[in-house]
């Protein structure tokens, strides 16, 4: 039997004959899942019944819902049991009128082992099949726009082709990439649930549309878009409105993309309704709501209904260690905030840490000397590591370093804040094997519960290491690593004003496995002189130093080197003012979206 690790997510309402077909279809399978999650949406048919005498072939587990919360809700529960309880790799979510054919798991099985490492899909949707043998039109995804060439020869070698997104009838999902992106949106009932969870994870990973994993969708007419929809249309068109303006899922070329076709569908359904003026009033309502509302977060949404498990990331009590934080400080940071950024790293951490390193580059002023030493009175565990004599941040950080206590080190300047929720979700990622975990941040400037930006960052392995030939992959102060991890790599080193990105680039050549949360933990203070510090001669000489290294080091090619030079290199020789509209153009989104869905960082 294959190793990898498969958990069933079945949904059911009310289709007693429809859900015992399904679940004896995968019974009978080639290859059976390693456990079957099943939950129930409040069913009043005699569904329940059966499902509580079920005796099957592999792990089981039935979850009831005591109100029907629809497909995203029941999907949701779900995905998250078998996250917490079945240690999947992969996630296999289907409703209960799909049937599956004998061979449609281990042929998406087939696929997602053997497909090249670099580009595992995070998402696998089998070809579905209406009940006559015709491609069902509800459940055929559109190959992926902008797809290239080479993508779509590479897919098709294993019988498969790119797409962007896809529905929840019969979809196999990457356990890591739901860990990482986040469930689906509860409040997204009815319409476009699965639309805008696929497109969020599919946005940076390879999402395939298999044509040999096969199964049979037994719905009631076969092609949905001649029903009326009635007052339906309010939830597609807020769902929709919502996926455009509150989720990360799509790119904004994508959103003018999807939003004409949108609108197109939109005009059909209004025009095939035998009840035009009902359907524009439930249109007026969901278009109201999309601009003036957002999906609560999923434990708002499930509130008296169910309590999600723990379903994040997981570690055994004798994995839990303790960490220590790291923090520089130098003259040119400010008393009050190097306070700010203490508290939120200690005193307002849901997991606190079990040692602060402060190092002090430098003489500073008598307020931050102030503040020092008070906080080594008033904060457990804090060692300060006088230097006599400022030698730049890579000097500090390395002088720290070698005072940290712990395998396990949170990284943190002197001027941001850290949400309080940060360590809790970083940490477990190290304890479960990673080396570095970094997060995505929003810029703030005085007032910190003003945000002006949020920065995303790249998600997975693949992610982060095919972009960091041209960026950095990570945001410095929102980083977690293990001390060990570093000091293999040799440490900051000494790389002045990009000592960060140098290391992060040997630690992921020597095989580090890094990963970023979606979740801006950090709040990023953006000064008035940031983006000039980003620029100038020494900025410039300090990118050539780099890019001849990384060209030296293998890390890139000879073209490559060539247009870093030119890029990164131009842009540190621009005026500031062209520099920040570059900058904020293209690694910053408007603080609004948020980059991220609703229920995040809660979920």
């Amino acid at each position: 039997m294959s190793s990898t690790r498969v958990v069933a997510v079945l949904v059911s309402f009310n289709r007693e004959e429809l859900l015992r077909r399904a679940v004896e279809s995968i019974c009978r399978a080639v290859r059976l899942p390693d456990a079957l999650v099943i939950v129930d949406n409040a069913s009043t048919d005699g569904s329940v019944d059966y499902l509580r005498s079920l005796q099957l072939p592999c792990d089981y587990e039935l979850v009831e819902l005591t109100k029907n919360t629809g497909g995203a809700g029941g999907f949701t529960v779900g995905m998250a049991h078998a996250l917490a309880n079945h240690r999947p790799d992969l996630l296999w979510i289907m409703d209960d009128d799909t049937e599956p054919h004998r061979e449609t798991l281990s042929e998406a099985l087939e696929l997602w082992q053997n497909y090249p490492a670099a580009e595992t899909p995070a998402l696998i949707a089998s070809r579905v099949l209406w009940t006559d043998g015709r491609e069902h039109p509800m459940n055929s995804p559109r190959t992926r726009v902008g797809a290239s060439a080479a993508q779509k020869s590479r897919a098709a070698k294993f019988s498969a082709r790119p797409i962007r997104s896809a529905s929840f009838v019969s979809l196999f999902v990457s356990a890591e990439a739901i860990r990482q992106d986040g469930l689906p949106i509860v409040d997204y009932f009815l319409w476009n649930d699965d639309f805008e969870f696929t497109a969020r994870l599919a946005r940076h990973r390879t999402a395939l549309a298999s044509e040999k994993s096969v199964v049979s969708h037994h719905t009631k007419v076969f092609d949905s878009n001649t029903v009326d929809i009635g007052e339906r249309f309010f939830f597609e068109v807020r769902n929709k409105i919502w996926t455009f303006s509150r989720s990360s899922a799509l790119t904004t070329g994508e959103r003018l993309l999807y939003g004409g076709s949108s609108v197109r569908r939109w005009f059909s359904m209004v025009r095939r309704s035998s009840s035009r003026a009902a359907v524009l009033k439930a249109g007026w309502r969901g278009l109201r709501d999309g601009l003036l509302s957002q999906p609560r977060s999923n434990e708002q949404a499930l509130a008296g209904v169910h309590q999600l498990p723990a379903w994040k990331l997981q570690v055994s009590a004798d994995q839990v260690a303790d960490f220590s934080v790291l923090i520089p400080v130098y003259i040119g940071d400010e008393a009050n905030r190097f306070r700010r950024a203490l508290d939120s790293v200690t005193i307002e951490q849901h997991r606190q840490p079990a040692e602060v390193v402060i190092v002090q580059d430098g003489p500073v002023d008598a307020r931050i000397a102030e503040q020092i030493t008070e906080a080594e009175a008033r904060l457990a565990n804090v060692k300060v590591v006088r230097l006599p004599q400022a030698g730049g941040l890579a000097r500090a950080l390395d002088a720290g370093l070698a005072e940290c206590s712990h395998e396990f080190v949170a990284r943190m300047d002197a001027d941001d804040v850290s949400r309080p929720e940060r360590f809790e979700l970083q940490l477990p990622y190290l304890e479960s094997g990673y080396d570095i975990i970094g997060s995505a941040l929003e810029e703030i400037a005085e007032d910190e519960s003003n945000s002006l930006a949020y920065r995303p960052v790249p998600l997975d392995q693949q992610q982060i290491f095919s972009g960091s030939s041209f960026r950095s992959p990570f945001h410095h102060p929102t980083v977690v690593y293990r001390k060990s991890a570093v000091l293999e790599a040799g440490g900051y080193g000494a790389m002045a004003s990009v000592e960060d990105y140098w290391l992060w680039l040997r630690m992921l050549h020597r095989g580090a496995k890094a990963a970023n949360l979606s979740q801006p933990l950090l709040k990023y203070r953006v000064s008035a002189g940031a983006y000039h510090r980003r620029g100038g001669k020494e900025m410039f000489s300090a990118e050539l130093r780099l890019q001849g290294k990384m060209l030296k080091a293998g890390y890139i090619g000879p073209l490559r080197w060539f247009g870093n030079v030119l890029v990164r290199g131009g842009y540190r020789l621009v005026p500031t003012s062209l520099r920040k509209i570059g900058y904020r153009g293209a690694f910053t989104h408007a603080p609004s979206a948020a980059g991220r869905p609703a229920d995040s960082p809660e979920r």
